[in-house]
């Protein structure tokens, strides 16, 4: 029996539904302010450093929200297309259905060295296992170099060939040999830690806790993320509230291999009408007051396409996402 259309009355629900949800978002986000402070206070925590420091303030409620209610949220609502994602099953901000005979579809999935940023709370961690790669010292004992990988030359039949190994092989045959979760909030890291032990993946998921900017600095630090040298590039919702976007796009094209891929989720600027654009603007008056300093009306898709030349672009705006979103997202992969 087909299935009948929306009435005018439900879809009318579910846009004014749709429209106020940021108001009610945000209303939840202030709900976890004063346990915040009580919390402060209950530890003792000087005024003059913490409830006086409205940055600092907002950064302890903002880790409090994001970590018991927000993040779990987001997970649950984005899992379904996140992981399609980094399997490589994605074309046109649409999941791509597996192919008869177990194909994922047409992309590649995520391996080698992999950077994800804006690690927060670990929210994604289990995900790198779940997608469906494996993991170098968590499911097998196959030895792969954790350096750049590179190409070995061997001879055959006087014919010279080029082998690849380490960790660009691993690229391509969906291992993954290190993840480095960038993440400068020292709020976020007792969180990370918990989620990378939760998730068994103490071998390969390594911490860097400073900014885009210093992944190559070794004094600043104690690990070195070389230009050049990472295979893939995740960012999944972090890229609204980082300083200076075109900066940091510009530093993480920087990062990738030539034939790298950047898996991205985020959500970015309203496109669909005046109104709506207008609508979102309005919103973001008050969006990053109470979602620590994220902000709604980004054009990271255009930012990313600007960082530099790419070999192939597939992204978009999920197919299911309404006119009525205030929040919408572009997902797909750069590959540079």
């Amino acid at each position: 029996m087909p299935t009948q259309p929306p009435t005018l009355l439900t879809r009318t629900a579910l846009a004014i539904t749709g429209l106020l949800g940021p108001w009610s978002f945000m209303l939840l986000s202030l709900s976890y302010l004063p346990p915040t402070i009580l919390r402060l206070l209950q530890a003792q925590q000087p005024l003059t450093t913490t409830l006086l420091s409205p940055a600092r303030l907002q950064e302890l409620w903002f880790s409090e929200f994001w970590s018991r209610a927000a993040g779990p949220g987001v997970r649950g609502g984005a899992g379904d297309k996140v992981v399609p994602l980094l399997q490589g099953r994605t074309s046109g901000g649409a999941v791509v259905v597996e192919e008869e005979g177990g194909g994922k579809g047409k992309g590649k999935g995520i391996g080698g060295v992999v950077l994800e940023v804006g690690a927060g709370a670990g929210l994604w961690v289990d995900v790198y296992k779940a997608v469906g790669c494996r993991i170098q010292g968590v499911d097998d004992d196959d030895d792969y170099d954790d350096d750049d990988g590179d190409n070995e030359e061997e001879e055959e039949e006087g014919v010279r060939k080029r082998k690849t190994t380490g960790a660009a092989a691993a690229a391509t045959s969906g291992r993954i040999t290190r993840i480095y979760g960038v993440e400068p909030s020292p709020g976020q890291h007792a969180h990370l830690a918990r989620a990378i032990a939760t998730a068994g993946m103490e071998a390969v998921y390594r911490v860097a806790p400073v900014g885009i900017e210093d992944l190559a600095d070794g004094t600043k630090w104690d690990g070195r993320v070389e230009k050049g040298s990472v295979d893939c590039v995740v960012t999944i919702l972090c890229l609204c509230s980082i300083p200076e976007p075109e900066r940091c796009a510009r530093e993480l094209y920087g990062y990738l291999k030539k034939g790298g891929r950047w898996y991205v989720y985020e959500h970015v600027r309203c496109g669909h009408s005046w109104y709506m654009r207008a609508y979102q603007r309005f919103v973001n008056l008050f969006w990053p007051f109470f979602l620590g300093g994220c902000q709604l009306t980004r054009p990271t898709e255009a930012t990313i396409r600007a960082a530099g030349p790419w070999a192939e672009i597939d992204v978009g705006q999920p197919v299911a996402e309404p006119w009525f979103q205030v929040v919408p997202h572009v997902m797909g992969v750069f590959t540079k």
